[in-house]
């Protein structure tokens, strides 16, 4: 076992894949999660993810659309939906969490399953609450580009923000 510190938005400089990736207790800490399970996918998982992220929230699992109308037909209101506990949701935590300010944003289990599949994971056993084994799958919508946006990086001269 080989271990290496770096951010999980540099996986791609690792080069290789693993036949498992064990991605625990990171999800919730990170400004851009599903761009980080997006680079996970596409550049290190070779075959499996060990997957663990808080969740905070119902554990219901709504009937989610293929596609979303804007409005419910004939008004401008949104579809009741989105307000149902089991659907897909990401709860943004502005200041801290259990006295942590690391702690950006809590999914329900609906939105970690989503997210893990709009990531290209298939989930094989969810073993404990917030836990996941996952398989590699196809990416939805491959077909129209990469998913992982690559943003630039500025030359800070070692000025983190």
């Amino acid at each position: 076992v080989e271990f290496r510190n770096l951010s999980v938005y540099d996986v791609a400089a690792l080069g290789e894949r693993f036949d498992i990736v064990i991605f625990m207790g990171v999800l919730y800490h990170l400004r851009h999660p599903l761009l980080a399970l997006d680079l996970i996918r596409e550049h290190v998982a070779g075959d499996m993810m060990l997957f663990q992220t808080m969740q905070q929230g119902s554990d219901d699992l709504a009937d989610v659309p293929a596609d979303h109308p804007f409005h419910k037909p004939g008004t401008f209101d949104p579809p009741d939906y989105f307000d149902e506990p089991g659907y897909p949701k990401m709860h943004f935590i502005e200041r801290e969490f259990s006295h942590d300010w690391t702690n950006w944003w809590a999914p329900n289990r609906a939105g970690s399953e989503a997210m893990l599949r709009a990531a290209g994971f298939t989930i094989e056993s969810h073993p404990e609450h917030d836990v996941y084994l996952c398989r590699v799958a196809p990416v939805p919508y491959a077909e129209y580009g990469p998913a992982a946006v690559y943003p630039a990086r500025a030359d800070t001269h070692g000025d983190p923000r």
